[in-house]
Parts: structure tokens; sequence; C-alpha cells
């Protein structure tokens, strides 16, 4: 893998969302962390490509509380969703007909009884017909288990046109105020003043720069990151020009919640690693996926049955095992989802 596939926006992607899980908050080398408001015990959770219907943020870095997270995860590894979280979240703990019990959705009720029936068939509540009356009753609370939202927009190459549309995009993060702090992480160019510290981003907006190559092609390790540019610590408890207290609340709590389910290595849910040229390389302390017919990592774009590269493995790949493990794809799957799952349980 050469040096130069770090330039692919999706490649240093990546190997952002693996540095945060290897060494969020950032330093300096081998100088004390140096986000504006650190919590030493927080527990790291990354995600990527999440946000509202108006912005998707690149890497989502969650600072979690450590007994809260372990309260979390006794709802399971699954997103509780929108429609379920109201539900989990206000479930009395005594049996209550729901309609007394849960705040007004805002829409027809018949929608929050069908959601009822989901999270119960999901062990997050407990349900019961008393007569005509659907009642609900909660089987523990649900936690406070998010400290910090870190959004971080990823431009490897920032060049003026880059510079331009990360410009509005970073404003609106500032503005709206769901994110504790917004980031820029970009290439490091290794000039006397890095060209991010240049353009007109918000002053609240921190910058790191990643110089993710070695003789050997692309790598990331802990100490990758140089932090240029402190960011502000945003309020987010108030309310904004873009949303208010309450809905902010509401759409933070619907970020970690699919941020907790998702991770960053769910590529290969929207990937074809059952391709017969889709492979993972090591790139360092991180994985990056490969196409051996491209001869270099594709893009989540690229990578599907429309490709004219795309061949199906062969039936002896994929029957191999007792009874049937499936060939190298789905041993791909079950590495990333093994990772997934051990990174949400540190």
């Amino acid at each position: 893998m050469s040096a130069s596939v770090v330039d692919a926006e999706f490649t240093f992607e990546l190997l952002v969302c693996r540095w945060a899980e290897l060494a969020w908050p950032p330093g300096d080398g081998d100088s004390e962390p140096q986000a504006t408001n650190p919590s030493d015990d927080s527990v790291v959770l990354v995600s990527r490509q999440l946000g509202t219907q108006r912005r998707r943020w690149d890497t989502i870095v969650l600072e979690c509380d450590p007994e809260g997270l372990a309260a979390r995860q006794t709802f399971g590894d699954r997103t509780i969703d929108s429609e379920l979280l109201p539900i989990v979240r206000h479930a009395p703990a005594e049996w209550g007909f729901y309609r007394d019990a849960l705040p007004d959705p805002g829409y027809d009720w018949r929608y929050v009884r069908e959601a009822i029936h989901r999270a119960g068939a999901r062990g997050l509540i407990n349900k019961r017909k008393n007569g005509n009356r659907i009642e609900i009753r909660r089987k523990r609370p649900y936690p406070d288990w998010v400290r910090r939202i870190i959004a971080i927009e990823n431009k490897p190459d920032l060049d003026a046109s880059a510079a331009a549309a990360l410009t509005d995009q970073l404003t609106h993060d500032v503005d709206a105020g769901l994110a504790d702090e917004v980031w820029l992480a970009t290439s490091r160019t290794g000039a006397s003043v890095e060209p991010a510290l240049l353009r007109k981003f918000p002053v609240d907006v921190g910058v790191l720069t990643f110089d993710f190559t070695d003789r050997r092609g692309a790598a990331v390790e802990a100490d990758d990151a140089n932090v240029d540019w402190l960011p502000s610590s945003l309020d987010t408890g108030a309310g904004s020009d873009v949303f208010d207290a309450a809905e902010k609340a509401r759409r933070r709590r619907w970020i970690a919640e699919r941020a907790y389910g998702k991770g960053w290595r769910s590529i290969t849910e929207t990937m074809r690693p059952d391709c017969r040229h889709y492979e993972l390389r090591r790139a360092g302390r991180g994985l990056v996926p490969s196409c051996a017919a491209k001869g270099r990592c594709q893009t989540e774009a690229e990578c599907g049955s429309r490709c004219g590269a795309f061949e199906p493995e062969p039936p002896q790949w994929r029957t191999g095992g007792w009874p049937i493990d499936g060939g190298p794809g789905k041993g791909i799957q079950r590495l990333l989802e093994r990772r997934r799952e051990r990174e949400r349980e540190n």
C-alpha cells in the first residue's frame, strides 16, 4: 500500500478513527493531553458518519462515564432507536398506563404502541395488558452515560475549494452546539505554518494535523497527531439559534445511541467483503480495506456489486470449515465485529 493512499479521504477517516481509539484526548508527543476538558477516567467510544439531517460528521468521539457505560451495556449492543429511546427513558418504576407514563410524542399514539411492542420484544422494558390498556414498567433506569461528544471533520487535502466548503459546515457545528468540541483533522504538510491555520475557519474549531505515512506506506500510531490549535468548549446545555435546549439534548442522546450501536468498523455492512478481491491490510496499529483488483484502498461508494471488478468468492472458499464457516469475507466480518464489541466493552 503506497503512502499516497492516505490522501484518500476514506482511508484517512478510518485511520483518524483508529488513532482516536488509541490516543484520545490528543496531546503533543510526550506532553499532557491538550483537550479543553478531558476526563481522566472516561472510556472512549469512536464512531463515524453520523449526525443530523443537516449535518453528518466524519468522526464522533464519545467520552463516557465508566459506570454509566456499564449500565448502558445491560440494554444490549444494538442501538436504541429514536422511537424506543423515550419509552426506555420514561418507563415508570411501577406498572402504569403508557399514555400516563410517557411524554406526549407529538404524533399519533398508535405509533408509540407499536414501539412499545418492539421494546418489549427486545427486553428493554416490561409490558402487559390490563383489560384494554397497555401498561409498561422499566426493567432498569436508562443511565446518563455520555460525558462529552467530540466532532471531528476529516479533510486530508485542504485546498482552497475544500476549505471554502468546510467553513460553512464548521460554522454550523459551532452554532448548533450539539458537540462539546469541534475539531478539523488534516494531513501535516511540514510548513512553518500549517495551511489549516491560514483558512477562515471559526476560532472555536481545533486543528489536528496527522502524518500517517512511513517507509512502508500507510500506518497509524498513538503519537501521530499534532495539536495545532485548541478548540473552545461549546455550550451544549443551552439553546442556540439552531436548536432549543430540549431538542439539543434529544439529538445528543440519539447521536450517542447511534454511535454506540454502529461504531466505526461497520464498513463491511456497506462494502462487499465477499468479493474475492477484497482484503484487509495492516496500517501500523490499524486495518484498512484494500482491493486487489484496483491495487489500492477502495472507497465505500466504489465497493459494491456494480463494480466492474466484482467477483463473488468461489464456492470452495465459502464452504470451508464445519458446518459452513464461510470464506475470507466472512472471516473479515467476524474480525471487525469482534473488534467492535471489544472496544464497546472496554
